[in-house]
């Protein structure tokens, strides 16, 4: 990425990054909404801990952008992108409780569970999963009923068994058992992969691509996807606490398997330098449009923290 592509992406980044923030800021106050008796402080401090503690957003921009191909970037796009940034932080919020991967750090500031305790931990993510569905659903996302059910079904779906949550019940297994390098793969495309090719079909759904466009997209999501696993990996193997914000080594540390460490950090490398290429051949009928996604891939690949 060139000095001035990457400094055009951080900007863009940074921009979605503060919208989604000031939507959710403003979700997340303390006036019940219709249909609720009351809004518990400490339960919605909790999950304003778990949201509003900083991050790249990259799920919500992957949104964003991809909308943006189809000119369909707007309030209703930024409303969906903040529901997908609720359930990514669920997660997070429950995989850093004790009986998961007991992390006392995430994003340089003390897990919710520390802050808080793990009981409110584990009702902050579950009241974040669920108000993902209400912001959807909710009459102020301006979009046709039907389009609705869509992102509805595919944000269930990218986040449940079948996605996230088994993903993450896959990685619990693997600390006993180790999976081999199919196993890996299909574990990662499921705990990580899932939301991030959620996130760019969400933008071909909301921008009523046709169904070959849509799928390039969510191909796309999967090969960076895969890409932000490897990265990820290969941080936990050399990066360091104090920049990435939460403990490393934990990977080698609790026994798990991960293709980073089964096939070394030069395949590794070479691997993430494939799958920027795949993502950017699938973005190729977009032209010019799709470059800010172009360099998300290269983002992705190359981050340090």
């Amino acid at each position: 990425m060139t000095d001035s592509s990457s400094d055009a992406f951080q900007i863009a980044l940074d921009r979605r990054a503060r919208a989604v923030e000031g939507l959710l800021d403003g979700l997340l106050d303390g006036r019940a909404k219709n249909g609720e008796i009351a809004r518990p402080r400490r339960l919605l401090d909790a999950m304003r801990h778990g949201v509003l503690n900083g991050g790249k957003r990259l799920r919500p921009f992957l949104v964003l952008e991809s909308a943006a191909l189809f000119e369909a970037d707007g309030l209703p796009a930024l409303r969906v992108a903040a529901a997908l940034e609720c359930v990514h932080c669920y997660s997070l919020i429950h995989d850093d409780l004790p009986a998961m991967d007991d992390d006392d750090l995430r994003r340089g500031q003390p897990t919710v569970h520390k802050a808080y305790d793990e009981a409110t931990a584990i009702l902050a993510g579950d009241g974040l999963l669920t108000y993902a569905f209400d912001i959807i659903a909710d009459p102020e996302t301006e979009l046709r009923n039907d389009r609705k059910v869509e992102l509805i079904l595919g944000l269930t779906r990218a986040a449940g068994i079948g996605g996230m949550a088994g993903g993450q019940a896959l990685d619990l297994a693997a600390e006993r058992q180790k999976p081999d390098e199919t196993g890996i793969v299909t574990l990662q495309a499921m705990k990580t992969g899932a939301l991030i090719r959620f996130a760019c079909e969400a933008g071909a759904i909301l921008g009523k691509a046709e169904p070959a466009e849509r799928e390039r997209l969510a191909e796309f999501g999967s090969a960076i996807g895969l890409a932000f696993q490897l990265a990820d990996d290969l941080l936990d193997l050399r990066g360091d606490a104090a920049s990435i914000g939460k403990a490393t080594g934990k990977d080698a540390g609790r026994g798990k398997a991960t293709l980073a460490g089964l096939n070394g950090l030069d395949w590794t490398v070479r691997q993430l330098a494939g799958l920027v290429g795949q993502a950017n051949d699938l973005l190729a009928s977009f032209g010019a449009r799709a470059d800010l996604l172009r360099q998300a891939a290269r983002f992705v690949a190359e981050r340090r923290s």
